[in-house]
């Protein structure tokens, strides 16, 4: 490769001293050594290198051609830190292409710290540059490329900007400097006249576009989104194996009736049935099925109490209006039936219509499964999950809009230290401060809103809290109103209206918790959040009352005030909404501000509450039982006040604590339970030994790595035998292929080849292996032919099954059957692998061997109370490199060290599990697996020390993770 500068070749054909260079000739050379490329990425982003250059320079000069308030108010407390601290800046910016926001130059203008100027593009001449300019002691950073001050643009746009450092005396510093002083006097000052006609303007011209909206005549573009097309890709699998129902659980606003839609259009019944319980439900689905049905020969209809299009192919219906009309209809009449808001489907009204119809397909749709009237939702649809959408991956396919999150420290005087967050009457009396009101009111108009009038909803400790919110406001010319359940649906309809529209000058509803179900507002530009957070549940329910996308939001605005409450860690799980997390992994999450967050979304926490937040994880032990107590009686009030008594009571719940770390004090779940509780017939239940013995062993198996042998227990909860083909078709219920070896040693482990003779005498033999067909034992059967006892069994069973569903989806991963960057435990890793030897002696060494399959396993912190008997140097070189010290005893010239370091060319598979510690708060952490690797350098003898090349990069949130020490 070639290097050009001013005319001077460097090339291995060409060396130069650089002794002999001129001087301008070796300041281009260090000018280009400093450069760096700035993309959006997992890896960083523009919004990040901003705020570090801000944070440490003493001047700044920047231009852009747009500013839009999303961009912006990211970059607020960073502004806001300049302000106090002195440091002056200037911004220049353009109407070009009338893409600026008067909004965002209008809160710029509040800064007394910075100078304000604006270009004001005309046909012949636009204005596109993108230049961020920080004044150093000693230099210049200045970074010039493709971004302007919009959220996509400094977050997650393709973008390109180069860094450059330099000296303050550098040609092209000064060139740089010279340039922008000339445009900053070509341009104007933003002052209110400007304001004022530059907005009247856009105004103008949105009012002309509002009738040139082009209409598409041709359906067929609207095409299935990532989401929808994993949903129809899963029920169709269902469907081929045998199954005639199932359910979705997706967020508000992620295009559930969509996807309804196209998995009709694809299945073609010839009548379809939408059942609903709200008229506006059916008229806004009708609209979307008669959009995909135009032209296809079908015809829509409805019935509700005054419409009674019952012949129509498509129809949709009232479920009040169905009960009234089932004698006009025959059981057959409908091929497929959509249940929506299907949480409902366990009510009387929809037990009746459900139990007389006889569909070839029942699809259930729900986005708040927790909500089930009674009964268990999951058993009205066969426990067939065809997916579940939860919020984190719905910000990461873009089905709702990104969200700003600030996290305020609370003002001093409200001191929550002392009391318990259950004690409602206590939290509301030290909350209503009007000192507090003032607090939330400076901070609402600090950060801004998207969109032409502020839409807030905030979230109170109580009704008292709430009333009290409302009449502060209102005092000070905030027009707000208190709207709690109690209040009729006719006049919360009235106040979400006005709170909806842009003429009227209802601005913030206070309520508590969560909006009855069917409020939908989705408008909602700001979130206050007024209260300790104690669940991070009702947190997760809170957010996404602001979620939803609606065409004047780009974005949602969340302010969290956080006291010092003990409990304000919980803030850290809700946020992080990792599926696993330990104490390490959420102090990363906290001190990198959530860096792993996906697409624009941004979350950001003042320094006071950081720091709060990060003591809290570090003293808190999540495996103590005071911890695990609290967080069960948490659930249990979030349950309705009901016990769990089951683990699938946690699947309905986005947020909700992993019942499986109970497992770490007590063998089986209603063990926990049993104990919590003080149940002695539940205690008296666990005393029948079998059954005891058959529900531990089953405990001892989750979460499931793979899904052949639950699916194989599930079938034979059912039949008392099940032979490889049908075990195939149980699994491929699951799974998109299964490779008929792993069935067979799925068979074999359920037989107990596998265990040591502590385990087959500690454990009930279940099941029996004759030849190539799994029978269930006499012991078994007794024990799922007793309701009392299998309730709980089949609990297991969907729980594991449901779980595996969310954490693994349909991919089929080979044999070894692993996942990248997924947890494991080592004797996961035996199961995994087909491993044909007992599965317990996969353990102690750091390298464990199956064939060619080499399994590494690394601990990269060692506890210092360990006297290591060599000094182990396992490390991340980058995010694509590792290093690895071989156990002490392999030599190169052994036949095992030459398969390590010429790997590929012998055609050995190196597996590499790694984990952060080995334990924490002293329970035993798993494994991550980073994927496999080859060796590309070694060196040394016993250990061998090799650098492996890895064949998945990490990503760089674990990377973090890994390499961080908070």
């Amino acid at each position: 490769m070639n290097l050009i500068l001013n005319n001077i070749d460097i090339s291995k054909e060409k060396q130069i001293s650089f002794v002999d260079l001129k001087n301008k000739e070796i300041e281009n050379i260090e000018f280009l050594v400093n450069n760096k490329l700035i993309v959006n990425s997992e890896k960083g982003n523009l919004l990040y290198e901003l705020k570090e250059c801000l944070s440490q320079c003493e001047k700044f000069y920047f231009s852009v051609a747009f500013i839009n308030f999303s961009g912006l108010q990211l970059l607020l407390d960073s502004l806001k830190e300049l302000e106090e601290k002195g440091v002056s800046g200037k911004i220049v910016t353009s109407t070009y292409l009338n893409f600026t926001e008067p909004k965002a130059l209008e809160r710029i203008r509040k800064f007394k710290n910075i100078d304000l100027k604006i270009f004001v593009a005309s046909n012949e001449k636009g204005f596109h540059t993108k230049a961020y300019i920080f004044e150093n002691k000693e230099e210049y950073k200045i970074i010039i490329g493709s971004s302007n001050i919009t959220q996509r643009a400094l977050k997650s746009n393709i973008e390109w900007n180069v860094s450059i450092i330099s000296k303050k005396d550098n040609s092209f510093t000064r060139k740089v400097l010279e340039e922008y002083l000339n445009l900053w006097e070509l341009t104007s000052v933003v002052d209110n006249d400007f304001l004022n006609s530059y907005s009247n303007f856009l105004k103008q011209i949105k009012k002309a576009q509002v009738n040139k909206k082009l209409e598409f005549s041709n359906y067929e573009l609207i095409k299935p989104n990532k989401m929808q097309k994993r949903a129809m890709e899963n029920l169709n699998r269902l469907r081929a194996s045998g199954e005639n129902k199932a359910l979705v659980i997706a967020a508000t606003g992620t295009g559930k009736t969509y996807m309804s839609a196209f998995d009709v259009m694809s299945y073609k019944p010839k009548k379809m049935l939408f059942l609903a319980h709200r008229e506006e439900i059916l008229r806004s689905a009708e609209k979307t099925f008669k959009k995909l049905v135009k032209n296809k020969d079908k015809y829509t209809g409805i019935l509700t109490g005054k419409i009674k299009e019952i012949n129509a192919d498509y129809l949709f219906s009232t479920v009040q209006s169905m009960n009234n009309h089932l004698k006009n209809f025959s059981p057959h009449d409908f091929e497929y039936i959509i249940i929506d808001e299907a949480h409902h489907a366990s009510s009387q009204s929809y037990k009746k219509v459900m139990s007389y119809f006889k569909p070839k397909f029942l699809l259930g749709m729900t986005a708040t499964p927790e909500r089930c009237d009674n009964g268990n939702i999951f058993d009205i649809f066969g426990n067939n999950i065809a997916l579940e959408v939860r919020l984190r991956e719905a910000l990461e396919l873009e089905l709702v809009v990104p969200f700003h999150y600030f996290g305020i420290t609370d003002i001093e005087s409200v001191d929550l230290s002392d009391v318990n967050l259950q004690n409602i009457d206590e939290i509301t009396k030290r909350l209503k401060v009007n000192e507090r009101v003032e607090f939330i009111i400076e901070k609402i108009e600090f950060y801004g809103y998207d969109g032409y009038k502020r839409k807030g909803v905030g979230f109170c400790a109580s009704i008292e809290h709430a009333k009290y919110m409302a009449d502060e406001f209102n005092k000070r010319g905030i027009k707000s109103v208190c709207l709690t359940g109690k209040i009729s649906a006719d006049e919360r309809e009235y106040y979400i209206h006005k709170l909806e529209s842009n003429e009227d000058d209802l601005e913030f509803i206070f309520t508590v918790d969560v909006f009855n179900e069917g409020v939908d507002i989705p408008s909602i530009n700001l979130v206050l959040m007024l209260r300790p957070t104690n669940s991070p549940i009702i947190f997760i329910q809170q957010l996404g009352r602001g979620l939803r996308k609606y065409k004047e939001k780009s974005f949602l605005t969340v302010l969290d005030f956080i006291g010092n409450h003990n409990k304000a860690f919980l803030i850290a799980i809700a946020l992080n909404g990792s599926r696993y997390y330990d104490k390490d992994s959420l102090k990363v999450a906290v001190a990198t501000q959530f860096s792993n967050i996906p697409g624009c979304t941004n979350i950001h926490m003042d320094r006071i509450s950081q720091e709060r937040i990060l003591k809290q994880l570090t003293e808190e032990n999540f495996n103590s039982m005071k911890y695990l107590r609290e967080e069960y009686l948490e659930f249990k009030k979030m349950n309705g006040g009901k016990a769990p008594y089951y683990l699938m009571d946690y699947i309905k719940y986005d947020g909700a604590i992993d019942p499986l770390i109970f497992l770490n004090k007590e063998k089986t779940y209603i063990e926990f339970v049993a104990k919590m509780e003080k149940n002695e017939a539940l205690k008296k239940l666990l005393e029948d030994e079998v059954f005891f013995k058959i529900l531990k062993e089953l405990s001892s198996m989750l979460p499931i790595k793979r899904v052949y042998e639950f699916s194989i227990i599930k079938y034979l909860l059912n039949h008392e035998e099940i032979s490889l083909e049908q075990a195939r078709n149980e699994i491929l219920k699951h799974i998109e292929h299964v490779d008929n070896t792993s069935i067979l040693h799925a068979f074999q482990f359920l037989n107990q080849d596998y265990y040591d003779s502590n385990q087959v005498k500690s454990n009930i033999k279940c099941f029996e292996l004759n030849g190539t067909v799994l029978s269930c034992t006499w012991n078994f059967k007794k024990v799922i032919h007793n309701t009392k006892y299998r309730i709980y069994i089949e609990d297991v069973v969907n729980y594991a099954l449901i779980r595996y569903e969310k954490e693994f989806g349909s991919k089929y991963y080979g044999v070894p059957f692993f996942k990248i960057f997924e947890q494991y435990k080592m004797i996961d890793v035996a199961l995994l692998s087909n491993y044909t030897k007992i599965h317990t002696s996969f353990r102690g060494s750091g390298l464990i061997t199956n064939g060619k399959e080499y399994f590494i396993f690394v601990d990269l912190h060692k506890e210092e109370c360990i006297k290591e008997s060599i000094n182990y140097k396992d490390k991340f070189i980058n995010s694509k490199e590792f290093q690895w010290q071989s156990p002490n005893s392999t030599s190169q010239k052994s036949e095992r060290g030459q398969n390590i370091i010429f790997n590929k060319k012998r055609g050995i598979n190196l597996h590499i599990f790694v984990r952060k510690y080995k334990q924490i708060d002293r329970v035993s952490q798993p494994y991550i697996y980073i994927g496999k690797g080859d060796v590309i350098e070694y060196e040394g003898e016993k250990p061998i020390t090799v650098k492996i090349k890895l064949e998945n990069e990490i990503p760089m949130h674990l990377y973090t993770e890994f390499t961080k020490k908070v």
